[in-house]
Formats: structure tokens, C-alpha cells, sequence
């Protein structure tokens, strides 16, 4: 499965149900209304106001969609999810969509102890104590696995397991 298809999943049902009603309602309104009432436009080609019609109006169904795509994110990231939401609605021309794209948390992992979601910074678990990354044994430190030296105190680090030691 693809990043893409997996990134629509995170879009709650709510965000395409309004997308969907919203493009429905003002492609109906333009075909109905809009066309037949505007001098230039009544003499267009017909495949010329389907695609004007039907078009134009994608780019709104987008922006809905990324905003529904930006409150499931922010919330599953454990970020101020409504915050995050607001802002990118409402600041203009997309800048907070990308605002959220660029300072957005990266995802939390889950703890190898009581497998809590756990921010990824943190180097152990504030809900059992378990170490998040291997820890040198002189100083403490987090070091990462295939290091032979911990490279705050120098001290040989024994060969690492894939199970973490307890604090």
C-alpha cells in the first residue's frame, strides 16, 4: 500500500462527507443557475462548462480534505490538533497547511515496555520507566545501536540487544 492510500485513510468520514455535499451543492448551483444566467458564459461549448463547472471546483474539495487530513495528523501525533486545525483553515492561500507540514511532531513510538505511545524524543518511557533507545552503562546516555563508544563520555559500550535496559 502506498503512503498516499494510506495517508487518505487518516481523513475522517466527516471531512469527505462535507468535501462530497460541498462540491455536489456548488457544481448544482453553477449548472443551474449561474450558467444559464450569465450572457458570456450561456454560449460557451457544453464540454467547456462541464470542465469549468466540474474543475473549478476540485481545488476546493482539496483544501477541505487537507484540513480534515491535518486535525486527523495533528491528533494522532498527540499536537494541539484543534490549534493546528484552525490555523491551517484560516490562514490564507495554504500557508498553514504548510506551516503544519514543516513543524509538524514527528509520529510517536511505541514503548517497548508497555507499549504506550511514546513522543519520539524522549528517551524513556514516562508511563513505566523503560528505556526508549540503549542507554551507556558509564554515563546514561541514549547511543544508538552499532556504536562501539558512547560519544558523550568515550566509554566502550558493551554489544547492544534489541531489548532495552531498565532504568
Amino acid at each position: 500500500m502506498s503512503r498516499f492510500s494510506e495517508g487518505l485513510k487518516i481523513i475522517p468520514r466527516t471531512a469527505w462527507f462535507i468535501a462530497i455535499v460541498c462540491y455536489l451543492t456548488m457544481t448544482t448551483v453553477v449548472m443551474t443557475v449561474l450558467i444559464p444566467e450569465d450572457n458570456e458564459m450561456k454560449y460557451w461549448p457544453l464540454a467547456g462548462k462541464i470542465a469549468f463547472t466540474y474543475g473549478a471546483f476540485l481545488i476546493i474539495v482539496a483544501w477541505i480534505l487537507l484540513i480534515g487530513y491535518v486535525y486527523a495528523d495533528a491528533k494522532r501525533r498527540g499536537m494541539r490538533y484543534v490549534l493546528w486545525t484552525w490555523l491551517a483553515a484560516l490562514i490564507p492561500n495554504g500557508i498553514g497547511i504548510i506551516l503544519y507540514f514543516i513543524l509538524r511532531d514527528s509520529l510517536p513510538r511505541p514503548c517497548p515496555g508497555c507499549s504506550t505511545p511514546v513522543k519520539s524524543g524522549f528517551v524513556f518511557c514516562p508511563y513505566c520507566g523503560t528505556a526508549m533507545k540503549p542507554t551507556c552503562p558509564n554515563c546514561g546516555r541514549a547511543v544508538e545501536h552499532g556504536w562501539s563508544n558512547c560519544p558523550e563520555c568515550g566509554s566502550k559500550l558493551p554489544a547492544l540487544t534489541t531489548t532495552p535496559r531498565v532504568a
